[in-house]
């Protein structure tokens, strides 16, 4: 099936990243444009740790679904 012929124009060329970064660099410029790569880096960073937090329950979170007992008590009974 070919794709729609409304989206083939859609691609994004060389000639509109350039003009993206310069408006950018005009922006924000040329000094301040490190410190928004590391505050990127440091964001995603943030939000891997956040998302591995969500698909990994922490102890407490567990102990809770045990109606708020420890594992070794929950044996116990």
């Amino acid at each position: 099936m070919k794709p729609s012929p409304r989206f083939d124009n859609m691609a994004i060329g060389t000639t509109e990243i350039a003009i993206l970064v310069g408006a950018f660099v005009l922006l924000f410029g040329a000094r301040r444009i490190p410190d928004l790569a590391r505050a990127l880096g440091l964001a995603k960073g943030e939000y891997q740790k956040a998302v591995s937090e969500v698909a990994n329950p922490s102890s407490a979170e567990r102990d809770m679904d045990r109606g708020g007992m420890t594992e070794e008590v929950a044996e116990e009974k």
